[in-house]
């Protein structure tokens, strides 16, 4: 899967790893036409983050794994970006978690649908898994939001608690939000609506994220909901190291 033309002791490595999965992503059909545009977009911030997992961005990924721990009906929530940089890591916490995935993506056409569960799919049984994935046939809607993208599972996004929503759109982060749900964002661009607006935002890199979250499992890492937690600040905090990064260049 993740055979590419570059040393693993490249400084770029991982970078350049990540970029192949989307190249091999677009061959298969799973993404839009601006998927390679939002992946560079997030490039350049993680490049301000110095490609690190910041002592806020890691806080934040205790309270979020803490609060889909104690989620009566916790859900993740995969794009097709999502599935191309990170379907065995998004399995493999949900295996951990016992919760479903749901594939629920911004441009929805029955071919990318196919496309990303299909490679769900086969990652799901190259590793082993019993993962519940939901996505292929939608039975309720987003209340708030107009036409495809509206499409979910009633057992899954429509009636989850607490739901992880990597690279979201602002528009559905907002929607999720007025449901009253509990929105856990995967971010590196600490000003995106989406952010913003979620209830635990965590600055990082996906996969770096994901992987820190299955670590802390795998150690039984005590994972408790930080009751004082205040996601402006991190946010905050997330942009001022970003800017010593800068001066310290």
């Amino acid at each position: 899967m993740d055979e590419i033309a570059a040393d693993p002791s490249h400084p770029r490595y991982a970078s350049l790893l990540m970029r192949h999965r989307l190249e091999e992503a677009e061959k298969k059909g799973m993404l839009a036409a601006s998927a390679m545009i939002a992946h560079g977009r997030g490039e350049a911030f993680d490049y301000l983050l110095g490609e690190v997992t910041t002592p806020s961005a890691l806080k934040a990924t205790r309270h979020a794994l803490a609060s889909m721990v104690q989620g009566k009906r916790t859900v993740l929530s995969v794009n097709g970006n999502v599935a191309a940089l990170a379907s065995d890591e998004m399995l493999t916490l949900a295996s951990e978690l016992g919760c479903p995935l749901e594939v629920n993506i911004f441009y929805r056409t029955p071919e990318r649908m196919e496309a990303i569960l299909g490679h769900i799919s086969e990652r799901k049984r190259i590793l082993g898994l019993d993962v519940e994935v939901l996505g292929h046939a939608p039975n309720a809607r987003i209340p708030g939001l107009k036409g495809p993208r509206a499409a979910c599972h009633k057992e899954g996004i429509l009636e989850s608690d607490v739901i992880l929503v990597p690279l979201e759109d602002g528009d559905r982060c907002r929607a999720l939000m007025e449901m009253g749900k509990t929105v856990i964002v995967i971010d590196l661009n600490p000003r995106s609506r989406s952010a913003r607006e979620g209830t635990i935002t965590i600055v990082d890199e996906l996969s770096r994220a994901l992987k820190n979250m299955i670590a802390m499992l795998a150690d039984k890492v005590a994972v408790v909901v930080d009751e004082q937690y205040d996601n402006h600040a991190t946010l905050d905090m997330a942009l001022e190291w970003m800017l010593n990064t800068l001066k310290h260049e």
